[in-house]
């Protein structure tokens, strides 16, 4: 079970996430940054893939299609938003 309230603590984004989709390899900083959280100029690089996830604040992103532990991905600032 994965929390579905994130938020990044370096750019106080709420991160946002998308079943069945992956983020292109071409994705940047700037694209985030540039058009977090408008999903119609987000679906310019997101590729459907059944059973993974797309994960993106303004200024990290990951996709995910294995269980993975965030405290691994030192390089992220993502915490539980409290339920």
């Amino acid at each position: 079970r994965a929390c579905d309230q994130l938020r990044c603590t370096a750019c106080d984004f709420r991160v946002s996430l998308f079943n069945d989709y992956i983020w292109d390899q071409s994705c940047d900083y700037l694209f985030f940054r540039n058009n977090m959280p408008e999903l119609s100029k987000l679906r310019a690089k997101m590729i459907k893939k059944k059973g993974a996830r797309a994960y993106a604040c303004q200024c990290s992103w990951r996709s995910i299609d294995e269980l993975t532990d965030l405290q691994t991905q030192q390089q992220l600032r993502w915490v539980c938003g409290k339920h």
